[in-house]
């Protein structure tokens, strides 16, 4: 009889992805059909089934470590070749995908690092790993309508207190203990990287329309940015940015904080404002 194909393609999965390869996998598997592994995928006297089944299991292995590479450049070019290869052969067997996307295989490649070996001789490549996952999220984050400034400019002055502002959800604030951000630009630009400092410090990570930047921020910017994952009146968000400035500088940074902000993209327009730019219904 033979077997379903759902049967066939869990078998198949199973030996694909078995830790210790596809030879032990198959001594220990309990659903072979009659007939052995070969009465589903047929051998020849050039390569044997399971010979054919550890072809498709190398391929898995380097397709996922080729997206790791593609996902995690700057921590691969940090690591070396054979640091980095290694290291996911561990990942994988601690963190198999469980996803159809290859997007979300390396998702957890920033927490398995912190515990790893190699983060002794590389005591800031945890971070390094956090901001690039970051990078690829901000990058697949949904879309949302843009606050440009010239249709925050045609508000009157006097009601921008109460304008509602959200940050858009195509960014995220990092929180890290190395100055990162330096190691990543200089891996983009073909420059050679230097040892990052230990020092804490924010990161701002934002999409503007298909492109993904990044930037360190200060502590009172962080903090207005952090409020806006939901909707604040400008007041407020002024209030939190004046804090920690100097009264006689304060306005003159919100502002220039603000046209930052705008012109990245970093905010979202509020819904009243969406139907304020609705066309009206003809009479």
């Amino acid at each position: 009889m033979v077997p379903h194909l759902k049967s066939i393609q869990s078998l198949l999965y199973r030996l694909i992805t078995a830790p210790s390869g596809v030879g032990e996998g198959l001594a220990a598997e309990r659903g072979l059909p009659a007939g052995g592994l070969e009465s589903v995928i047929r051998g020849d006297d050039r390569l044997s089934a399971q010979d054919r089944v550890d072809i498709y299991a190398n391929m898995y292995f380097y397709r996922l470590l080729e997206v790791m590479k593609e996902d995690y450049s700057a921590t691969a070019e940090v690591l070396g070749e054979v640091n980095f290869h290694n290291l996911i052969t561990g990942y994988l067997l601690e963190y198999p995908p469980t996803e159809p996307s290859v997007m979300w295989a390396g998702r957890h490649l920033a927490d398995f690092l912190r515990d790893h070996p190699l983060s002794e001789e590389f005591p800031f490549v945890a971070d390094l790993a956090t901001l690039e996952r970051a990078t690829i999220d901000v990058f697949c984050a949904a879309d949302a309508p843009v606050l440009e400034a010239a249709e925050m400019n045609s508000i009157p002055a006097r009601r921008w207190a109460a304008v509602r502002m959200r940050r858009v959800p195509a960014s995220a604030i990092l929180q890290v203990q190395w100055k990162v951000a330096d190691v990543l630009r200089a891996v983009e630009e073909k420059r050679r990287w230097t040892q990052p400092s230990r020092v804490s410090n924010r990161i701002l990570v934002w999409r503007r329309h298909s492109r993904v930047s990044y930037r360190e921020i200060g502590s009172g910017e962080a903090e207005a940015l952090t409020a806006l994952d939901r909707s604040r009146a400008f007041a407020e968000v002024c209030e939190m940015l004046a804090r920690d400035l100097p009264d006689n500088t304060a306005a003159g940074e919100i502002s220039r904080l603000l046209a930052q902000w705008l012109a990245d993209g970093l905010i979202m327009r509020s819904s009243a404002m969406r139907r304020r730019a609705l066309p009206h219904p003809a009479s």
